[in-house]
């Protein structure tokens, strides 16, 4: 009886693209060493002159279904380079050919050649937002002073995807606001006289980050959320050196919120500092809301919440509890 032939293997090789070439795995490099043959269609695939340098033969070609399975005949590995939307035809053509019953087929194999690390679609970001930036007719013209309302506008809506608890929205408008980062970045690259990038926001937050948790990076210890906070704010009265508690308080946020923060700062600094005695509806909130933040409610969140059960109440009164429809 006549032993059958071996069919071979076939290797499809991928890499990404957030990853520098020449950067593979240790399987991939051995299976391109062993390799009988290595495929590739795109005579400027950016592996290519990485592999040449290591020793592996290249052949440029763009083989059929059928032409790659008979090159595997015989037990030989051929090894294509994934080279983007041009792979899919001949994915398919094996496809094809293994469901027709009339083959026998390669064994046919994946193999990452180099993987996306966590955050790599970043810089997808960065580069669409380049890219957006010199050729989209709106975006070119934005500055930092008009951008400053939809970074406004995103916080809220963020906000409103936390309270409503839906995280498809939440998803969504956490993009959003971490397109403004991005976008101001970009802007920020053209000053003439002070530019800054992407990369020097993020080095920036980083050295922060790690500066104000020495109980993670460094000799110091926190078993408790009050002395990861205790921590926090030494590190960062040292950085600040502020002449004043209320120094670095936006004056321009909601009302409440800057309340409660002016509060919380002459609370944690242990000043005896009340909010001033007046009359009018102004001081009221500021007692309730310095109140608010003594017994660890945020007031914004709370009237916010308020507001919701409200708008409700106004619905159902109105015998609907659909989009509103009354025109004011």
């Amino acid at each position: 009886m006549t032993e059958p032939v071996d069919a071979g293997r076939i290797v499809l090789l991928t890499a990404s693209h957030r990853v520098a070439p020449g950067l593979l795995s240790w399987p991939a490099w051995q299976t391109l060493h062993a390799a009988d043959q290595v495929l590739c269609a795109d005579a400027a695939h950016p592996q290519l002159p990485y592999l040449r340098e290591a020793g592996v033969a290249v052949e440029q070609a763009a083989p059929s279904a059928q032409e790659l399975v008979d090159a595997c005949t015989g037990g030989r590995t051929v090894v294509v380079l994934a080279s983007g939307e041009g792979d899919r035809a001949l994915t398919d053509g094996l496809a094809r050919l293994g469901g027709s019953g009339q083959v026998r087929m390669p064994d046919l194999e994946l193999l990452p050649g180099s993987y996306d690390l966590p955050g790599a679609r970043l810089l997808d970001l960065v580069e669409v937002m380049d890219r957006i930036r010199r050729a989209c007719p709106w975006s070119s013209q934005q500055t930092h002073k008009g951008l400053a309302k939809y970074g406004i506008e995103e916080a809220y809506e963020l906000v409103e995807a936390i309270e409503d608890g839906d995280r498809d929205e939440l998803r969504e408008e956490l993009g959003d606001v971490l397109l403004q980062v991005v976008f101001h970045a970009r802007i920020a690259e053209e000053d003439a006289e002070a530019p800054f990038s992407i990369d020097d926001v993020a080095g920036t937050i980083v050295e922060k980050l790690i500066h104000r948790h020495p109980h993670v990076f460094g000799d110091e210890t926190a078993e408790t959320p009050e002395e990861v906070k205790a921590h926090w704010l030494r590190t960062k009265a040292i950085e600040k050196q502020r002449a004043s508690v209320t120094d670095g308080v936006p004056l321009g946020q909601p009302g409440l919120a800057l309340a409660a923060k002016l509060a919380s700062r002459v609370r944690t600094a242990g000043l005896d500092a009340p909010p001033p005695a007046g009359e009018g509806i102004g001081y009221e909130l500021l007692h309730l809301a310095a109140r608010a933040e003594a017994d660890g409610v945020d007031p914004e969140a709370a009237l916010r919440a308020a507001a919701r059960a409200y708008r409700d109440a106004i619905r159902a009164a109105e015998g609907h509890g659909g989009p509103d429809t009354v025109e004011v």
